[in-house]
């Protein structure tokens, strides 16, 4: 009995261990990675004038990218409104001079966006001894994103694939069961523009998405233009709903507005590829945070727990049901919203459970009032997964499978990278599911904060989801830009969102390697040129004032 006894504990203390019941202090967990940050003196004259510059300069760098873009952006196969046109066509048979003026400008923007971080969050391991001021950084996002707002689509097709998948539900069609080839026809104009490997699939995305996108079908019909930019307007409405929420959040945290907007707003990905993309995660995320913004309003609120705040919590619940009703993922925040609930009540299971069920009520309610409001229903829980016939770089299962199915094809064992595959995404789905847990304890016993918390488990969903593309890094970093602050996290962060805005290739044009080569020989003259003239005009050399070693007391709302 004795030794049965004893291995009930041990199995008792190694469970409450992994669970993240009864962890070492928080010098030893991921909570490492916060620490709040100081109100600071705005900018000196000679700053200002250098903000200025940099303004400009990435102002300059998005209307490249943007003129560039008609050359070399994914531009519609039919009613290309460039095509036969004198001026505006050159681009379009211009492709390596095309492609070298996007390149150009991506590194500018990147550039710039450093340098920008040198005002906003200072030096690695420091902070900003005068930061920018929310209104100056505002402006010059602003300002960024405006030519890329105009420009088509850049670096993705996808929006193509969003207009054929509403025109489908404008139809009364199924656009669960039938692919834009099914659905339109394989002549229609709007399946001509979608990329082959789409052509057959059912829609992936949630039915509020293609609520609002069959409303945009039924305005635009089959003008492409129209409907990507009013796509592009769904964009750029996500992106205005994470400036809102991203400062709010920030100040919960303990963390600077201004440290949270560079990198979760201001970053090149989310310029790239949510605006210039027209990408559907942008709503997702601005749904998300403001969501959470919401839910926090109730559950941090030092009065008693009233009718108000029931009213801000519950409508913070809607808002994050909705955006997993554009992509299923970010229902996760709903998660670490009923452990901050529970631990406002006092952490036990009784409260766990009684805040699961609460939120779990409004999720079910909204998902089926959207579902059944929009006539979609809930065909698209069996389409979540047609994504993965793509084999993503990004992705650690994928990867891993690749890597070794390569590695028996050299033995001569052959290609078993599909039998990989089928093992190694439950098991990463298995680890990002435990790691979820953990954050979710984490959270209730009041070692991380909910945004925090959340952050790290969509890091974690991210890099162990069977398929990945680079803005979907975004759906840890946005969060995180609001509570992590050390070097630990920003530097990987920044050096990530820099490398791969840089990397990746606009996808309007079949491009040749020698292409590829001369248009990046002629972004790097340009760029040391560019340098060199303005070595005395920007700081690109730390400067004697501008940062700090970090210091603990805040002046920022609460800690983490």
């Amino acid at each position: 009995m004795a030794v049965l006894e004893g291995a009930r504990r041990r199995t008792l203390a190694f469970g409450r261990r992994a669970l993240g019941l009864d962890v070492p202090t928080a010098d030893h967990t991921i909570a490492v990675l916060h620490q709040d940050e100081t109100e600071v003196p705005g900018l000196d004259r000679k700053e200002r004038v250098q903000l200025d510059r940099i303004r400009l300069m990435g102002a300059t760098g998005t209307v490249l990218m943007a003129i560039s873009a008609l050359g070399i952006g994914a531009q519609p196969v039919h009613q290309n409104p460039t095509s036969g046109v004198r001026v505006l066509g050159i681009f379009a048979r211009a492709h390596t001079g095309s492609l070298a003026m996007c390149m150009t400008g991506t590194v500018v923007v990147v550039l710039a966006w450093l340098l920008l971080g040198r005002f906003a969050v200072g030096g690695i391991g420091g902070s900003p001894l005068h930061r920018l001021s929310r209104s100056q950084l505002d402006r010059t996002l602003l300002l960024w994103i405006i030519p890329l707002s105009i420009a088509p689509p850049l670096f993705s097709n996808d929006v193509y694939s969003y207009l054929a998948q509403s025109e489908i539900a404008a139809r009364g069609i199924d656009p669960y069961q039938e692919g834009p080839v099914a659905g339109l026809g394989i002549d229609n104009v709007l399946t001509n523009n979608v990329p082959n490997i789409w052509r057959d699939t059912p829609a992936p995305y949630g039915p509020l998405f293609l609520w609002l996108g069959r409303g945009i079908a039924e305005i635009t019909g089959d003008n492409i233009i129209a409907g990507v930019w009013v796509h592009r307007m769904l964009a750029l409405a996500g992106v205005a709903l994470i400036v809102w929420a991203l400062p709010r959040l920030s100040v919960r945290c303990g963390v600077a507005p201004v440290s949270a907007l560079w990198l979760g707003a201001a970053n090149p990905l989310v310029l790239f590829h949510l605006v210039g993309g027209v990408h559907n995660d942008a709503l997702m995320l601005g749904l998300m945070l403001a969501g959470m913004e919401f839910c926090l309003r109730a559950i941090e609120d030092i009065h008693p727990f009233d009718g108000r705040a029931y009213t801000w919590l519950i409508g913070g619940a809607i808002v994050i049901t909705l955006s997993s009703s554009v992509k299923l993922t970010s229902i996760v925040a709903l998660g670490f919203v009923g452990m901050a609930l529970a631990r406002r009540w006092g952490f036990n299971l009784r409260n766990v459970l009684i805040a699961a069920a609460m939120l779990g009520a409004i999720a079910i309610g909204t998902t089926l009032f959207i579902g059944s409001m929009s006539g979609l229903g809930f065909g698209w829980i069996h389409t979540l997964n047609v994504a993965n016939k793509v084999r993503s770089w990004m992705s650690v299962p994928t990867v891993l499978s690749i890597i070794t199915g390569f590695g028996g094809v050299l033995l001569g064992l052959g290609d078993h990278t599909t039998a990989l595959l089928s093992i190694t995404r439950p098991i990463a789905a298995v680890i990002a599911g435990f790691l979820t847990v953990r954050m979710l304890v984490a959270t209730g016993v009041g070692r991380l904060h909910p945004v925090g918390a959340l952050g790290v488990s969509m890091g974690a969903i991210v890099l162990l989801f069977p398929v990945v593309q680079p803005w979907y890094v975004l759906w840890a970093i946005v969060p995180l830009a609001a509570w992590a602050t050390r070097p630990a996290f920003r530097v990987p962060a920044v050096a990530f969102s820099a490398v791969v805005s840089v990397i990746l290739m606009p996808r309007g044009a079949d491009l040749e390697v020698f292409q590829i080569v001369g248009a990046a020989i002629a972004t790097v003259i340009v760029s040391v040129l560019f340098i060199v003239i303005t070595r005395n005009k920007l700081p690109w050399r730390a400067q004697q004032g501008v940062s700090a070693p970090s210091q603990l007391p805040t002046s920022y709302g609460v800690t983490s």
